[in-house]
């Protein structure tokens, strides 16, 4: 299929995206082995290059009590390598990673003595489990899973973790297909948890440097334990540092055992391949990953808010407000009517906040709308963020952003608002899928979270439809004061006044 170019493709009506998805039908080939793992090919012959993006449906929202940060830790692992990579002397390393178990439970034997440990005791268990560690370190391999692949040609190696998925990234020749199913099969079924305790640290570090050095990074953790009383995206994907600094390599392996299941695993595949030969391939190495059902999302759900919610974070650093409603997952019918508000909001220059809060009035030196928050596989957020340019403060950008809210819930947005923010989603789209990398990744969530990959493209459907009327209906119906939940941060000194008041 020849590609569109994006001015042509964004001007694109509704009619003509049907033709486009049946062109695309016919270079996709989708199929699921007998064990459950779900394959979605796209052939793209322009270059001899292919795009992989295997995708687990567990992230932080799937995290057990107590172990906040779990799946995070999958997301490291993932590097560490395998039985038959990244060991010196695989026997002796794991005979020395069942020791640093052993030193463990002594240590947190001594330890859960509480007032009765002995001080000494513990001082000397340290120090072996400190020994332990570092003598099964001396069986690693350092970063040779890693090595192996770029030495192949591998670019864009990478994997993160979100509240509601653990993925998997890069990009190869297309002559090293099998050596991609060789490795990616190896560290799914064969994976060795090497380092464990010191990648812990690092975790811990990330925590330390996103969360609780960045301000910004701060107040969103804050906000999600205040928005959300009872659902599991009230924690973010970094976790807990209690929760980092406890768990142990058994808790990640029970973890595993549940979520690391091969009908848990979708895999896309984009680029210059053969549907027949990726068949034949994955049948030959992922047809032996063996693993219990597929697992159930956690039954909690959030419970009904009855007002609204307000948080103040202390720090020195430049203001910012978070204004946060309640909102139904991406599965709900209403959906796609988040994501023209949130594009009418703040999409470009001649967005809404961005014209009137920013260029106009000088109230803010940012606006942004965010359609889905901090997930989307369960309620989330609508949120606005803003930034207050000098002089103006959080509470004149909260009360300019109510507003322009107040605003569309009465006063319909015109058709030309209207097409103009269509034509940018259209746009978001086609750069999505411009890559290899980009379709693999788009195809693979869209199959995960909706059973079918077509739904990225039927979703422009429903945005034709959306009108005027539904933007405003929208509105009334979810951006209501007691769906919210607004955050700030605010200077020491103004934090102190305020409590005086």
């Amino acid at each position: 299929m020849k590609r569109l170019s994006l001015a042509l493709a964004v001007l694109l009506p509704a009619a003509m995206w049907g033709q486009k998805l049946a062109d695309i039908e016919k270079r996709v080939t989708e199929f699921q082995l007998a064990n459950g793992v779900t394959f979605v090919i796209y052939e793209r012959h322009q270059a001899p290059v292919v795009s992989f993006f295997s995708r687990i449906n567990a992230g932080g929202a799937d995290d057990p009590k107590g172990q906040a940060g779990l799946a995070h830790m999958f997301e490291h692992m993932a590097f560490k390598g395998t039985t038959t990579i990244g060991s010196l002397n695989f026997p002796q390393e794991k005979l020395a990673m069942a020791q640093v178990e052993v030193a463990y439970d002594a240590l947190s034997a001594e330890r859960g003595k509480g007032r009765q440990a002995d001080a000494a005791k513990v001082k000397t268990l340290e120090e072996n489990l400190k020994k332990a560690i570092e003598k099964a370190g001396t069986f690693v391999d350092k970063e040779r899973f890693t090595k192996i692949l770029e030495e192949n040609g591998a670019v864009g190696l990478n994997a993160f973790t979100s509240l509601d998925e653990t993925a998997y990234i890069m990009s190869m020749p297309a002559n090293k297909l099998e050596l991609w199913f060789a490795l990616e099969s190896d560290r799914f079924i064969n994976p060795v948890f090497r380092e464990f305790y010191n990648e812990r640290g690092v975790i811990r570090e990330e925590y330390r440097m996103r969360i609780e050095s960045d301000p910004t990074g701060r107040l969103i953790n804050e906000m999600l334990s205040v928005a959300f009383a009872t659902s599991p995206y009230r924690t973010g994907p970094a976790g807990i540092p209690s929760d980092i600094e406890s768990y142990r390599l058994a808790d990640a392996l029970a973890f595993r055992k549940i979520y690391y299941v091969p009908s848990n695993l979708v895999i896309a595949i984009a680029g210059d391949v053969d549907p027949v030969e990726v068949k034949r391939l994955a049948e030959k190495y992922f047809g032996k990953f063996v693993g219990g059902p597929k697992p159930t999302r956690p039954a909690t759900q959030e419970t009904p808010q009855q007002g609204e919610k307000r948080l103040v974070v202390e720090s020195p650093s430049q203001p910012v407000v978070a204004i946060g409603y309640k909102r139904p997952s991406v599965l709900d019918p209403d959906d796609t009517k988040f994501d023209v508000l949130s594009s009418l909001l703040s999409s470009g220059r001649t967005s809404v906040m961005y014209k009137e809060l920013v260029q106009d009035k000088k109230i803010a030196l940012a606006a942004q709308a965010i359609a889905n928050f901090p997930g989307a596989k369960l309620e989330n957020l609508f949120v606005l963020f803003l930034v207050p340019n000098a002089g103006k403060t959080t509470e004149d950008c909260e009360k300019a952003a109510y507003e322009i809210v107040e605003r569309m819930k009465t006063q319909p947005v015109t058709e030309e608002q209207l097409k103009r923010v269509k034509t940018q989603i259209r746009a978001n789209l086609i750069r999505g899928l411009d890559s290899n990398s980009g379709m693999a990744q788009n195809m693979a969530t869209t199959k995960a979270l909706f059973g079918d990959w077509r739904v990225l493209f039927t979703q422009l459907d429903e945005l034709d439809k959306v009108t005027a009327a539904d933007v405003m209906a929208a509105a009334k119906k979810y951006l209501v004061a007691k769906n919210r939940t607004v955050g700030s941060t605010v200077q020491p000194v103004q934090a102190k006044e305020e409590q005086k008041k």
